[in-house]
């Protein structure tokens, strides 16, 4: 891992982990690296903690920064990205996080398959949680049976994930993320 890596996080994979108990492991995951959430996902993390008040420690939490999109290029990248990823209002955090990756040579930590497709489509690093999670075993700070009880916890909370309830490790050796 890269201490000097910026990991930029959508609203999906915070909002789920936090409501699920599991924001230190993420906390622990990210280590020395910068966190940083755009300014639209922080309205959406808002409006979801008026509905879910656990989603109220992603908000306060001193290891995430909070970033406007602020510079005339942000903006323009925002743009780009909102011209196929937004409908309505979804998918603006997608497109926000996506910019901030582009200019801030950042990584994206999206779950959406239109965003990951769009983040490789764009050449944006792109670390899905899953990835980073399984990088963190890999370097020995989570260990498997954890992770897959945050997994299976996620999924309770009706967070899509590629495979069903105790299947974590399967899905992980099957898609080469662990030996």
């Amino acid at each position: 891992m890269d201490i000097d890596e910026v990991l930029v996080f959508d609203t999906g994979p915070l909002s789920h982990i936090a409501k699920q108990g599991w924001l230190g492991v993420l906390k622990a995951v990210v280590g020395a690296r910068t966190a940083v959430i755009p300014d639209v996902v922080v309205d959406e993390l808002r409006v979801g903690a008026t509905h879910d008040g656990r989603i109220r420690a992603v908000l306060d939490a001193p290891w995430i920064q909070h970033r406007e999109l602020r510079t005339e290029r942000e903006i323009v990248e925002f743009a780009r990205f909102a011209e196929f990823l937004v409908r309505g209002y979804r998918n603006r955090g997608e497109a926000a996080v996506l910019a901030l990756a582009v200019t801030l040579g950042g990584v994206a930590v999206v779950d959406d398959g239109a965003a990951r497709r769009a983040a490789e489509n764009s050449g944006i690093r792109l670390r899905p949680t899953l990835a980073l999670l399984c990088e963190a075993i890999r370097i020995g700070l989570l260990t498997v049976p954890l992770v897959a009880a945050l997994a299976d916890d996620l999924l309770a909370s009706n967070y899509r994930l590629p495979f069903g309830p105790g299947d974590f490790e399967k899905w992980a050796v099957g898609v080469g993320e662990l030996a």
